[in-house]
């Protein structure tokens, strides 16, 4: 038997309508990544005159620094928690808002407004509410007992970092749950009903496997979120502090590479990032996509 393969011709045209896309994804994108992998092998002039070859040095600088592994392991945390929380909030919410019969678009806008607000915003917003000298919030957590201090407290700034970061994310989050709880069929929630009485085991072994997909794409953009999202919040909050104890690997590689004018040693952070952030999806899809049944 001949195993010729058949080949049909096609015009350019094709090609043609999605060219723009790629010419922005090899600039925006592409060219970037190279030339911070190009520049993390260098040691660069602060005005960028001159650069020289290092090799590794600035990786090895990155893996022997305290002060790194402390940012990179609050980012693993700040990430775990501001992911967890607002899916969990917004599917609680999502879950009330569509048990509501009446004024269930009321709901909807409520709920979903803060997505319009931009994350440089919503910092600015939360620095006022829990400001030790005007703040609403502030005044209430004093009259509780917390001496609220995130200018000079890590463990209160990294709780009004998380805080507001879940809050700016949460509506997003509830769109989606809300979408994919109104996209389940009338039969098969009839059919829950009869099969299960408990409400929250018909929720546990019925509902939320039918929402696996979208709670799989949420998990996905929510890390994203968490990693790269959030300097806004953090420029406009913390800044870091205090001590460094809120700084993200994100906004790090704008401390070093902007702030304090080391080119190579942001690149390499970039790189670094880079590698987690494709590890850390590359895990998702291979492993807990698995548990996925669209």
């Amino acid at each position: 038997m001949s195993n010729k393969r058949v080949q049909f011709s096609h015009s350019a045209i094709p090609y043609l309508f999605i060219a723009p896309q790629m010419l922005i994804i090899l600039i925006f994108f592409i060219w970037p990544a190279l030339q911070a992998f190009y520049l993390s092998f260098m040691l660069e002039d602060p005005w960028g005159l001159s650069r020289e070859f290092v090799g590794l040095r600035n990786y090895l600088y990155l893996f022997k620094s305290s002060e790194y592994l402390s940012t990179f392991l609050f980012t693993i945390f700040y990430s775990a928690m501001v992911a967890g929380l607002s899916l969990g909030l917004a599917l609680v919410l999502a879950v009330k808002a569509n048990a509501v019969i009446r004024f269930q678009s009321t709901y909807r806008v409520l709920l979903t407004w803060v997505y319009a607000v931009a994350p440089a915003v919503a910092g600015i917003t939360a620095y006022f509410i829990f400001n030790r000298h005007i703040g609403v919030m502030y005044d209430l957590l004093l009259s509780m007992g917390w001496d609220f201090s995130p200018e000079t407290n890590a463990f209160d700034a990294t709780a009004l970092l998380i805080l507001v970061s879940v809050w700016k994310q949460v509506p997003v989050n509830f769109v989606f749950f809300l979408a994919g709880l109104q996209g389940i069929s009338k039969a098969v929630r009839e059919a829950a009903a009869l099969d299960c009485a408990s409400p929250s085991r018909r929720f546990w072994t019925i509902t939320f496997p039918l929402l696996a997909p979208t709670t799989f794409f949420l998990l996905v953009i929510n890390l994203t979120y968490a990693f790269f999202e959030t300097f806004g919040l953090i420029d406009t909050l913390t800044r870091g502090a205090p001590g460094g104890a809120t700084t993200t690997l994100v906004y790090k590689v704008y401390q070093d590479g902007f702030l304090g004018a080391d080119l190579g040693l942001s690149s390499a952070q970039s790189v670094v990032l880079m590698a987690l952030v494709l590890s850390l999806t590359f895990f998702q899809f291979r492993f807990i996509e698995r548990k996925v049944h669209y």
